[in-house]
C-alpha cells in the first residue's frame, strides 16, 4: 500500500513525494523499496503489486522497475485502506483464486529482516490451509500512545502454528494512562498494520462485512487485467465509503488471528520516531548526513543529507532537517505543528 500523502516528515517529505518515496534513513533505498527488498526469497517481483495513488505511477516505476506495470494498480482518490484491499485482492482473485497475500504499508521500517521473513513465512504456511486472517502484532517496548493495540488470548495458541493466537479485540490509540495499562498486562501488541490471508478469505470476509465495498469489485469482474480497467476504477472507486481495513473487517471477523513479532518495526510516523530508531551518540542525538558537528547539543535528530557541511550547537530536543533550499528547526515536542508548516 503505496498511496499516502503525509507531510509530517517535511520538508523532506512533500505531498508531491511522501515518505514512502524518499531515504528516510539516508541508507541509499527509499522506504518502498526497502519494503520490496524484505520480501526478496518470499514473493516475487512478478507476484509483488503496488496500489497507489494516480500521481505517485511513475514514482513507483522509477523505484521498482522489477514490478511489472500491469501490477501498479492505481486509486483515483483516497478511500483508505479496505477498498485499497478489496482491489487488490479482486484483482489477484482473477489471475490466481489459490493466492496467499501478504499485505503491508509501504512505509514503515524493520531492523530485523532474517526474523522478519522467517515470521512472514510462517503465518503464510499458516494461512494457506485454513481461511483465518492472521495479523503481525509487534510486541511493545514502552506505552506508546500512537499505535493502535491487539488484545490477544495468550491462554492456548493455535494447535498448528504454536506462535499464533486468537484476537480477543482491536483498540484505537490509547491515551497514556490506558497504554501503560495495556503494557502491564502483557497480552496486548502493537497494531502494524501487517495482514496475511488467502484472496478467498478476505474476498468472503469482505462480502459478510462490507458488502458495499465488495459489491463494486465483485461488479468490475469482467474489466480487470483489460484497457477498460482503469477507467472503470475511475468511475466505481470513489463510490467507495472511506474505511480502514480494521473497522470494515478485522474487528468483526471471526477467525482473526495475531501473530506476536519482534523484529525491530516502526512505522515512522514522526522524526520522534525516526530519532528512537536511529542509531545515537552518547547525547541522544541521530544524524542522517555525511557531515555533520555536534557541540553541546542532546537528544536531537538532524537529517541534512543535500548539506556538505553542518554545525550545530547548544540545541536540546530539537528536530534540524533541509531539503530542497528549506530549513525547518523545531522542537520534537512541538512536531505536530509541522503539517502547519508545511501548508503556510
Amino acid at each position: 500500500m503505496a498511496g499516502g500523502v503525509g507531510s509530517r516528515f517535511w520538508p523532506m517529505s512533500t505531498p508531491e513525494r511522501p515518505k514512502q518515496f524518499i531515504d528516510v534513513l539516508g541508507c541509499g533505498r527509499t522506504l518502498l523499496q526497502l519494503t520490496a527488498d524484505r520480501f526478496q526469497g518470499i514473493c516475487t517481483p512478478e507476484n509483488t503489486w503496488v496500489v497507489t495513488s494516480a500521481a505517485y505511477a511513475d514514482l513507483v516505476h522509477q523505484q521498482l522497475p522489477e514490478v511489472p506495470i500491469s501490477n501498479i494498480l492505481l486509486e483515483p482518490c483516497r478511500r483508505n485502506t479496505a477498498p485499497c484491499i478489496a482491489y487488490v485482492s479482486w484483482r489477484i482473485k482473477v489471475q490466481d483464486p489459490q493466492a496467499n497475500i501478504v499485505v503491508t504499508p509501504s512505509d514503515h521500517i524493520v531492523l530485523n529482516q532474517q526474523e522478519f521473513r522467517r515470521v512472514v513465512t510462517s503465518a503464510l504456511n499458516f494461512t494457506s490451509e485454513s481461511d483465518a486472517i492472521v495479523t503481525l502484532g509487534m510486541k511493545p517496548t514502552r506505552p506508546e500512545t500512537g499505535y493502535g493495540y491487539i488484545q490477544a488470548d495468550l491462554s492456548a495458541s493455535c494447535a498448528r502454528n504454536r506462535e499464533i493466537y486468537q484476537v480477543d479485540a482491536f483498540h484505537e490509540k490509547p491515551d497514556l494512562e490506558k497504554a501503560q495499562r495495556y503494557i502491564a498486562q502483557r497480552n496486548f501488541f502493537w497494531n502494524s498494520g501487517l495482514f496475511i490471508f488467502r484472496v478467498t478469505t478476505i474476498v468472503n470476509a469482505l462480502r459478510i462485512y462490507a458488502p458495499e465495498i465488495s459489491k463494486i469489485f465483485e461488479g468490475m469482474q469482467s474489466v480487470y487485467g483489460t484497457q477498460q480497467e482503469q477507467s472503470t476504477i475511475n468511475e466505481q472507486f470513489p463510490l467507495c465509503p472511506s474505511i480502514s481495513i480494521d473497522y470494515a473487517v478485522m474487528e468483526k471477523a471471526e477467525e482473526i488471528y495475531v501473530f506476536p513479532a519482534d523484529f525491530g518495526w516502526s512505522d515512522l510516523g514522526t522524526w520522534g520516531s525516526l530519532r528512537e530508531q536511529s542509531k545515537r551518540d552518547l547525547q541522544g542525538n541521530a544524524t542522517i548526513g555525511q557531515n555533520i558537528r555536534l557541540y553541546e547539543t542532546q537528544n536531537c535528530i538532524i537529517h541534512t543529507t543535500d548539506e556538505r557541511r553542518v554545525v550545530v550547537q547548544g540545541l536540546d530536543g530539537y528536530i534540524v532537517a533541509e531539503k530542497d533550499d528549506t530549513l525547518l528547526i523545531c522542537r520534537l515536542a512541538d512536531e505536530q505543528l509541522i503539517r502547519q508548516f508545511a501548508e503556510e
